[in-house]
């Protein structure tokens, strides 16, 4: 119940208390068998009448205008009260659109951050799906690389460059047979004894073993090759492979054909390079012409009319060139010196210091030979 209505019923008791002014009061009663008499009215009695007629009227008047008054108060009350309302109201509306406000914000953020954080483990498995594959990809070529060094192991024990001077195979080196072993050949052959004593036998006197050989580090070429194992490399700008190039690499492939053998040495460095037999009954058809290619009778090389029975060929490309004898032992030997550096190179050997340096004399030897056209008469 509002506080203006609870006075307005106080002033309402308080005013039913009051006497009403000019109000009849009932006659006395007459004894019975009488007749009621009216008194007639007189000029005191109207005159009083007309009194208690203006205090009625005055008294209503003022009820009338303190119901007014009340109802005045009471109406301005309730307006405050209506005021006051709409304004807590108002009040309370707008902390109802900050807190929306804010929790619109709130989700917005987390909107945000549950999209950067689904895009972060997006771009994290991305990455690891990337790096799996490359791990994947480096271990199939590391095995890869394992099984063809494996294989070049294993196919190294059988080559020339197995055989040191400590430990020479003597399956690959018949001058270091018994006598009753040792091999005829006719023609020049190569001494490939170093020993100062004795000279060269007949043609038809049998090869007589050597039983040892003298040998002097030279100090300065050792120092270039220990230089060069610290660090070993197939760049030209040191001196150790330098020099190996001025003195035998170089003059052992420089044949008449200098386009054509700087490609061949282009291609023995990047160990590109293929020999391979001729067949005897079907020869293959090469893409130019018998000038450059040479054919089973001319050599490509030397541009002589030679034996060739072996071809080979550049890398990826179909072009065969036909060699004779001289050019291929020459070839050959420059080959078997990249293979022993490269094998130094990829720390496939297990030797001595001065071991490794005697078996790249013993290839430099070869590369001289050659160059000067000594062959075994096998190739």
């Amino acid at each position: 119940m509002w506080r203006g209505q609870a006075q307005f019923e106080e002033t309402r008791q308080h005013l039913q208390k009051q006497p009403v002014v000019g109000q009849w009061k009932p006659l006395a009663p007459s004894n019975r068998g009488q007749e009621l008499q009216q008194p007639e009215p007189s000029a005191k009695d109207s005159a009083g009448g007309e009194e208690n007629q203006s205090v009625a009227q005055l008294n209503v008047s003022r009820l009338r205008s303190s119901s007014v008054e009340i109802r005045e108060k009471g109406s301005e009350f309730l307006k405050e009260e209506l005021h006051r309302a709409q304004k807590e109201l108002k009040l309370k509306d707008e902390e109802c659109e900050r807190l929306s406000k804010v929790r619109e914000q709130l989700e917005q953020e987390l909107e945000e951050l549950t999209a950067s954080l689904f895009e972060e483990a997006h771009k994290m498995v991305r990455e690891a799906n990337t790096k799996q594959a490359a791990s994947e990809k480096q271990l199939r070529e590391a095995r890869g690389k394992i099984d063809m060094l494996q294989a070049e192991v294993t196919a190294l024990k059988t080559l020339v460059i197995t055989s040191t001077p400590s430990s020479p195979n003597r399956e690959l080196h018949p001058q270091l047979q018994s006598p009753s072993k040792a091999v005829f050949r006719k023609g020049h052959g190569r001494n490939k004894s170093t020993s100062s004593a004795g000279a060269a036998t007949a043609a038809s006197q049998p090869v007589e073993p050597v039983s040892s050989e003298f040998k002097e580090v030279d100090s300065i070429l050792f120092a270039e090759f220990q230089a060069w194992k610290e660090s070993p490399t197939l760049d030209k700008s040191s001196s150790f492979l330098e020099r190996i190039y001025q003195e035998d690499v170089g003059p052992c492939l420089d044949f008449t054909k200098h386009e054509l053998s700087e490609l061949i040495q282009a291609a023995v460095e990047q160990n590109t390079l293929t020999i391979e037999p001729v067949a005897t009954q079907a020869l293959p058809v090469v893409k130019v012409s018998a000038i450059e290619c040479g054919g089973p009778k001319k050599c490509a090389l030397s541009g002589l009319s030679r034996a060739c029975r072996h071809r080979i060929k550049l890398g990826d490309s179909g072009n065969y060139y036909y060699i004779s004898p001289s050019c291929r032992a020459r070839i050959t030997a420059v080959c078997n010196f990249f293979t022993y550096i490269r094998y130094i190179q990829q720390g496939l050997v297990r030797q001595d210091v001065e071991l490794m340096y005697w078996e790249i004399m013993r290839l430099r030897k070869e590369m001289s030979i050659a160059k000067l056209g000594f062959f075994p008469s096998e190739i």
